[in-house]
């Protein structure tokens, strides 16, 4: 059905001459003209103090356990984890599960498109049916969904509804409008994602908090950005938002048989999915459903867990790392792997 991508790192040799073949004269990837975005995660009318109402010195991730045949497990408890800030365990001061008294957690998940030429009609198609089994997947959670474009230039065409007939409605449209262009502005399409996840989902629902993701549908090669890819990890870690990004067949026909392991693109060797929390998929059957099932069972199996950073780090304006260790045969992966301290005020 489809197939997890192994860490980038096994495959420096062919990431080198995939990146190599993006610098080819006439396909520029930053532009002289184009500069990039300031590195600024939030707006000074919304820093990360203001989005983390629930307490502004606890630092929290998301972690999803899988097994080795790659499927979620549900049942750690506290417990299970142990979590190290700059190489030092600290204590869980708070966790939570994907499920509390009954109580599914809240999500907001936005939907970045690529409309770019690379995209096959017959691909969008498929991609409409497969985001119906998605919604449906969560139809018994509190969630809100937002749907962007990119191509040339990133769009939002839907805002943020909890409706998923809108959310239908809005790839419907997508269906009947011409290709966007031959660039493919992924990372900035990802950067005003999450930029619209800051602004318009609040960091906690119900006393709850919610879990955010980006979910790109993409053929995996990124053209023409303003934006890094190393900026755009760090503004994800920094919202605590996990990216999901699913490469279609038009890329893999490209460059592998169906008998073959798709080859890494440039998302792959970026590291945007692995590097908050998310994971890198490739479809290569003929219905998508199955995939995009999958991906909206492992977005609700995250566990939640937070501490206190020690008194002399707590506002020290510096950027810390995270790590979290598990029950052993388990692979984690969470949701950022650093944060930065406030500033004293």
């Amino acid at each position: 059905m489809f197939s997890t991508r192994p860490s980038v790192f096994v495959f420096p040799v062919l990431a080198f001459f995939l990146l190599a073949a993006f610098s080819i004269e006439g396909v520029p990837q930053n532009p002289s003209n184009q500069t990039e975005r300031p590195r600024k995660v939030f707006p000074k009318e919304q820093e990360p103090e203001d989005v983390l109402r629930f307490d502004t010195d606890l630092v929290s991730v998301d972690v999803t356990a899988v097994d080795s045949e790659g499927r979620p497990v549900k049942n750690l408890k506290q417990d299970d984890f142990k979590v190290f800030s700059d190489g030092v365990e600290q204590r869980v001061s708070f966790f939570q599960v994907e499920q509390r008294e009954g109580e599914p957690r809240p999500l907001a998940i936005v939907f970045a498109l690529d409309v770019s030429g690379s995209m096959t009609s017959d691909e969008m198609m498929k991609v409409r049916s497969a985001l119906r089994s998605f919604s449906a997947q969560l139809s018994t959670h509190p969630v809100i969904y937002a749907v962007m474009t990119f191509g040339m230039r990133v769009k939002t065409v839907q805002k943020f509804t909890k409706d998923p007939d809108k959310l239908d409605q809005a790839i419907e449209r997508l269906e009947r409008d011409s290709p966007n262009g031959l660039s493919t502005h992924t990372y900035d399409a990802v950067d005003d994602a999450v930029r619209l996840l800051v602004r318009s989902a609040p960091r906690t629902r119900e006393r709850r908090l919610m879990k955010r993701a980006v979910l790109v549908v993409t053929d995996g090669f990124p053209v023409g950005d303003t934006v890094g890819a190393k900026t755009v990890i760090e503004r994800a870690n920094a919202a605590d938002v996990s990216i999901f990004v699913v490469t279609l067949p038009s890329y893999s026909r490209m460059l592998a048989s169906s008998s073959q392991n798709p080859l890494p693109t440039p998302l792959d060797v970026s590291g945007l999915a692995e590097l908050t929390g998310g994971r890198n998929v490739y479809a290569n059957e003929r219905d998508y459903g199955p995939l995009f099932r999958s991906l909206a069972e492992e977005v609700t199996s995250a566990y939640v867990l937070a501490f206190y950073p020690p008194e002399e780090k707590r506002r020290d304006g510096q950027v810390h790392t995270i790590q979290v260790d598990g029950p052993a045969g388990l692979m984690l992966r969470q949701s950022r792997v650093e944060y930065k301290a406030p500033g004293k005020p």
